[in-house]
């Protein structure tokens, strides 16, 4: 129970890490996530009473500091009251570590946690190799769960998972562990005394999303707008420079990952991997499509596959809420206010991509409240370029179902009631009707509109919309 009030959600996660304590084997369980996702936090709440050992990565720390650091570690966890002299490389490290935990005699499991991975196992550290020569030789035959955890997913995932040296089929579990939704934002906020209604969340995870730390600075008694002028506009504020660590500390020469964020910020509807070579201008090859793959394991960006296309239609769209505000607004108006900036054109167009964007992300969430959540769909966009003038046709999302039926979704992010006019009746009905043509689909067209406060009825919304969706279903477990 003391578990479960101190963690905002992470149930699925939860119940994985004591299923490792309780199983009668050795256990290697590797957890990435996005940097401040709240990785150590779950780590060291569940795993409180049996870490035996811990050790964080230095980034940028040289072999013979990472090395100073495991004996301090060694000094803390021992008990020892003499130094403990550093280790010459990491193989006489775990050698030092199996004869610790061996000389305690441990009667219940305990967890070895070794945090930021990637820093420790540096280029030719020789960490990885006597790792594995740990786990083969000591570790697998003592009941006992080794943690790695990480940040940059990709490099987790490459040299970790699915490494062909000697951690290769080491990992027995896997966590990716992400961020909060608007129903455990919504519980976290609660949980630090703060008192936001549903549309005044959504502000603050439009700017920020669903990252415990970012939202952790957001104070009681303020609006959505002061504490974003707080976190992101002030000088001391958390968020003012977070955008020039958080892809560094992820990647190694991260300027043409930044590139790729930009470029990306720059098309809210997303682009191509052409379309993201021409922009950035790289050669084609292999290593854009690296890059792409490492943002998306990540969680910076999503891919989508367009309705009716192929793979190599597929669009790469920044999914990243605080990339997208800092590149947007705290970059180019640091020495304006969110109040005053949010009375813009600019905050509109915005919004509508942000709110688009997070109503992608709760799609579980909207197919429940429109009682499909046991039909089998696949989310996706419409893309269709007139070759003659340029024009693109394109339509946000759609929910394809395996009842011979789509969605075609509407997201409206107001501050009141939405209004359908005559005007936007006949825009929608062309839309509903070209995409029919376009599509060549023959199936059943639900126009859903999705939105903050719901749509006015009228003459224009009668017969038209079939689901209307408010915010709250978005806030649903």
């Amino acid at each position: 129970m003391l578990i479960m009030q101190e963690l905002i959600g992470r149930h699925d996660e939860i119940e994985i890490l004591k299923g490792l304590l309780e199983s009668d084997t050795s256990e290697m369980l590797a957890v990435v996530g996005r940097r401040r996702v709240g990785k150590t936090f779950l780590i060291q709440t569940v795993y409180k009473d049996e870490i035996c050992f811990a050790l964080t990565g230095s980034q940028y720390s040289p072999l013979k500091e990472q090395l100073q650091n495991f004996a301090w570690q060694m000094e803390i966890y021992s008990g020892s009251k003499v130094p403990v002299a550093p280790p010459k490389n990491w193989q006489e490290a775990f050698k030092q570590l199996s004869k610790f935990i061996d000389s305690k005699k441990f009667r219940q499991k305990k967890v070895i946690f070794l945090d930021e991975l990637p820093w420790l196992a540096a280029h030719k550290s020789g960490f990885l190799a006597a790792l594995g020569y740990f786990w083969n030789t000591w570790a697998s035959q003592k009941n006992i769960v080794i943690v790695i955890c990480g940040s940059a997913a990709s490099w987790m995932i490459k040299n970790v998972i699915h490494h062909k040296g000697g951690m290769h089929n080491r990992v027995t579990r896997f966590i990716n562990l992400q961020p909060f939704t608007l129903h455990e934002t919504m519980q976290y906020l609660q949980s630090r005394k703060l008192t936001l209604n549903h549309y005044q969340v959504i502000q603050l995870y439009m700017a920020m999303g669903g990252i415990p730390q970012y939202l952790k600075q957001v104070k009681p008694g303020l609006s959505a707008a002061q504490n974003v002028d707080e976190i992101c506009f002030s000088k001391n504020g958390f968020l003012w420079d977070e955008f020039s660590k958080l892809y560094s500390a992820l990647f190694d020469n991260a300027s043409n990952h930044i590139d790729i964020i930009r470029a990306l910020a720059a098309k809210w509807k997303g682009l191509t991997r052409k379309e993201v070579l021409a922009a950035i201008k790289l050669p084609d090859g292999g290593t854009v499509t690296k890059y792409l793959s490492e943002l998306e394991q990540s969680g910076f960006i999503t891919s989508y596959l367009p309705f009716g296309k192929s793979k190599k239609d597929k669009l790469f769209r920044l999914t990243d809420e605080y990339s997208l505000f800092f590149l947007r607004f705290i970059e180019k108006k640091r020495n304006q206010s969110w109040q005053k900036i949010s009375q813009q054109q600019s905050w509109k167009s915005w919004t509508e991509y942000a709110f688009e964007s997070l109503c992608l992300k709760h799609i579980n969430q909207i197919k429940n409240e429109l009682g499909i959540s046991g039909i089998q769909t696949e989310e996706s966009s419409f893309v269709n370029k007139d070759k003659e003038n340029g024009k693109r046709f394109q339509i946000d999302m759609l929910i394809d179902r395996h009842d011979n039926s789509i969605n075609m979704c509407e997201m409206k992010f107001y501050e009141s009631e939405f209004t359908i006019d005559k005007s936007y009746a006949d825009e929608i009905r062309e839309r509903v009707a070209q995409f029919k043509t376009l599509s060549k689909t023959r199936k059943q067209i639900f126009l859903t509109f999705i939105t903050t406060y719901g749509i006015k009825q009228n003459q224009h919304s009668l017969g038209l919309v079939h689901y209307n969706i408010k915010m709250e279903a978005l806030f649903e477990k």
